[in-house]
C-alpha cells in the first residue's frame, strides 16, 4: 500500500475492523500480497485474488458473482474493501447479488443506472447507526446543535459503524467535511454490539428497490462525540460549510 498513509487502527472509526486490519498490515510488512493477507483472516464467502485475475471486458461485480473471487489491487481502497468483506460477509454478498441481478437485466453500459448507482453509493460510503430515538430525530432534521451538543451525553448509548470502504479510506487522513450516508433504518438497540447480528440484520434490509430510493441521511462523521478531539471545541459545529442547515420547505411548493 502507498507509503506515508498507513491507517491508525486505534482511531474510533476503525474499531470494527481494527483487529483484522492490524493482522493484514503485519502480513504486508512481512512481504505477503494483499490478497494473501486478507485470505489468511477468518474464512468468508469469497476468496481474494490479484487484480490481474479479472478477465478483460468482464464487469468486476459479475466476476465476483460468477467465481466467488474478489479482484484486489495493492492499495488502501481495496484493503478496506477486503476488511468490509470480512466484517460484513452476508451484506457484501447480498450487495454483489443485487449488482449481478442488475447486470443480468440491463447489461453493462456507459451509465450504471439508478439502482446500480445506489448500490455502489452504499458499498462505498454507507454507515449504520444504533442510537436512541432522540438522536435519530435530530439527525433526520439535521439539527446539528441538538444532535451533537444538546444531546451529546446520549452518544454514550450510540454506535456508529462504517460500512463504506471508500469512506474508511478517506478517514486515513481525516478532515472535517468527511460525510457518511447513514442508512435511515435504525440498527435495533437489542442486538448490542454483536458483529454477526449487525451483518445478518443489514443483509435482511438490503433490496434493489429500497436502495434505489436512496434511504440515506448525511452525517459529518468527525462530529461524532469521542471520534475526534477537535469537536470538543465550542466553535467546531458552527462551521456552516460542513454542518449545513436543512433547506426550508416552502408551503407553495408542497402538494396537498
Amino acid at each position: 500500500m502507498r507509503p506515508g498513509a498507513e491507517p491508525d487502527w486505534s482511531e474510533a472509526w476503525f474499531a470494527p475492523v481494527a483487529a483484522q486490519g492490524r493482522a493484514v498490515q503485519r502480513m504486508l510488512a512481512a512481504g505477503h500480497s494483499l490478497p494473501q493477507a486478507l485470505n489468511a483472516q477468518a474464512p468468508g464467502p469469497v476468496h481474494f485474488v490479484p487484480q490481474a485475475e479479472l478477465a478483460a471486458g468482464l464487469a468486476y461485480e459479475q466476476f465476483i458473482f460468477d467465481t466467488g473471487q474478489v479482484p484486489t489491487r495493492e492499495n488502501l481502497h481495496d484493503c478496506f474493501n477486503g476488511l468490509c468483506w470480512l466484517r460484513f460477509p452476508l451484506s457484501k454478498q447480498c450487495l454483489n447479488q443485487l449488482q449481478a441481478a442488475q447486470i443480468a437485466t440491463a447489461g453493462v453500459g456507459a451509465v450504471r443506472g439508478p439502482v446500480r448507482d445506489a448500490l455502489t453509493l452504499f458499498d462505498e460510503n454507507a454507515a449504520l447507526l444504533q442510537a436512541p430515538a432522540p438522536l435519530w430525530d435530530a439527525l433526520g432534521e439535521r439539527d446539528w446543535h441538538r444532535l451533537f451538543i444538546t444531546l451529546r451525553p446520549m452518544w454514550a448509548q450510540a454506535r456508529l459503524v462504517l460500512f463504506g470502504h471508500a469512506l474508511m479510506e478517506k478517514l486515513v487522513t481525516p478532515y472535517k467535511s468527511i460525510t457518511a450516508h447513514v442508512l435511515h433504518t435504525p440498527v435495533p438497540m437489542s442486538i448490542g454490539d454483536d458483529a454477526g447480528a449487525w451483518d445478518a440484520w443489514l443483509a435482511r434490509h438490503l433490496s434493489a428497490a429500497r436502495l434505489a430510493a436512496k434511504p440515506f441521511t448525511p452525517l459529518p462523521v468527525l462530529g461524532v462525540p469521542g471520534w475526534w478531539a477537535a469537536n470538543e471545541e465550542p466553535g467546531f459545529y458552527a462551521d456552516a460549510a460542513v454542518f449545513r442547515a436543512p433547506r426550508p420547505v416552502h408551503p407553495a411548493s408542497c402538494k396537498p
